[in-house]
């Protein structure tokens, strides 16, 4: 069951993954810092190739398109089609003071994504709606 996020988030509201371990192990950490509780790593795995059933949305890397994206949803006006998987870079703490000038229009998209492109951004991939659930299998939990 997903629910609704009342955050505003990169991609909207969806069960938010990575492939990079140590991005996720970084997150889990971070989010006990505040909330408290144990960090834990879960893992899990999903065939692309099922998705052929699924709207499917996928950035390869920082582009007007991503950032357009990026923007609207962390402000709440994205109003274009409902995906069930999205997938491409995160604008993490490390890059989202870049990105947040430019939604308070201090950069220009070409000034933002070249700004962008210099640092090592992770992935994350969204399933956004319960359609994208039946390609994820949970592996296991680890203990941080």
């Amino acid at each position: 069951m997903l629910v609704e996020s009342n955050r505003l988030l990169d991609f909207g509201s969806g069960f938010y993954t990575t492939t990079n371990r140590e991005q996720a192990v970084r997150f889990a950490k971070s989010v006990v810092a505040k909330r408290g509780g144990s960090p834990v790593l879960n893992t899990y795995e999903f065939d692309e190739s099922g998705f052929g059933d699924c709207l499917v949305r996928r950035f390869e890397e920082p582009t007007a398109d991503w950032l357009d994206f990026v923007a609207e949803n962390r402000t709440g006006k994205y109003i274009g089609s409902r995906y069930d998987l999205i997938m491409g870079p995160v604008a993490n703490d490390n890059v989202y003071s870049t990105v947040l000038l430019y939604m308070r229009g201090f950069m220009s998209r070409e000034a933002t994504i070249a700004e962008l492109r210099v640092h090592k951004l992770y992935d994350q991939l969204v399933f956004a709606t319960p359609a994208a659930f039946r390609y994820l299998s949970f592996i296991g939990s680890e203990a941080l």
